[in-house]
């Protein structure tokens, strides 16, 4: 809750409760977190139009995945008005025209003891470059992957010869869940996190959302502070300690103790929804 005296220097509100209705500071910068993203994988269109909306009035829109940018590319295009983009969870920062602005890769002695940890195990593991992602064992997960994904895989049984020959920022694991959970509490190298049941990804450490923000703060010339910041997934977590304010979806559940506002899930247009509850359309 914010006390009453915090308003006008956090909001420019004057007074009338804590509603942000009316809320006149401004907010140059929206992150959206793939909770954007119907399972489907597509963008509902008053979603569409609601971030068309907010770039025609002067607010950057800067989409941030964990996906890999090939992945997240047909969305950035279908937007259209982005300044740039987070892949990757935070490996990555591109351009609107797909050119790489920054990328964190693991040291090659790292992604080697990953690679080595999963292979202990008998996991199956991909890593990324260019526009496909690179597989070790040819099982059910790279066809569903490819899938989910809309990136074309290649089966590369020596997966630490290619690593070692092309640098990534993201290794990703997937088994059985009960598997899966044992690997997270045993993994030691990279920042690692559970995208779901049954993934388990690693990013090099300095590779979060948060501190991708603070780059693109830097680029782009905006403090990280006037940024609102949408997500679902507890990997918006650092996206949300960098951000001035925290918008969770409401499918989010597991973000929701860390967020400053809950909107509707994405089935319910809840990025339209906290924007206008937000005031950012009033003239």
């Amino acid at each position: 809750m914010i006390k009453q005296k915090e308003l006008l220097p956090l909001t420019g509100y004057i007074h009338g409760g804590c509603s942000p209705i009316g809320m006149k500071k401004p907010f140059p910068t929206f992150l959206l977190d793939g909770g954007g993203l119907r399972d489907d994988r597509t963008l509902s269109p008053l979603t569409l139009s609601t971030l068309r909306r907010a770039a025609s009035r002067g607010i950057r829109v800067i989409p941030a995945s964990g996906r890999a940018r090939d992945s997240i590319r047909p969305f950035v295009e279908e937007i259209g008005c982005v300044s740039c983009y987070i892949a990757c969870n935070g490996a990555e920062i591109w351009n609107p025209e797909h050119e790489l602005l920054r990328r964190s890769v693991f040291h090659d002695e790292t992604a080697q003891e990953i690679l080595a940890f999963a292979r202990e195990r008998g996991c199956y593991t991909q890593t990324y470059a260019e526009d496909r992602f690179y597989y070790n064992i040819d099982n059910a997960f790279a066809g569903a992957y490819a899938s989910a994904s809309m990136l074309t895989g290649a089966y590369t049984p020596a997966l630490d010869a290619f690593i070692a020959a092309h640098p990534t920022g993201k290794i990703l694991m997937m088994d059985e869940e009960a598997k899966i959970a044992r690997m997270l509490r045993e993994a030691r190298q990279g920042r690692r996190h559970l995208l779901q049941a049954y993934f388990l990804e690693f990013n090099p450490p300095e590779a979060t959302k948060g501190n991708a923000l603070r780059t693109c703060g830097e680029l782009l010339g905006f403090d990280p502070a006037d940024a609102v910041a949408f997500g679902d997934s507890l990997n918006d977590l650092p996206m949300f300690e960098a951000a001035g304010t925290s918008i969770c979806m409401g499918n989010g559940d597991l973000l929701k103790p860390y967020a400053d506002y809950i909107t509707a899930d994405l089935y319910h247009d809840g990025v339209y929804q906290a924007m206008e509850h937000f005031g950012f359309f009033e003239p």
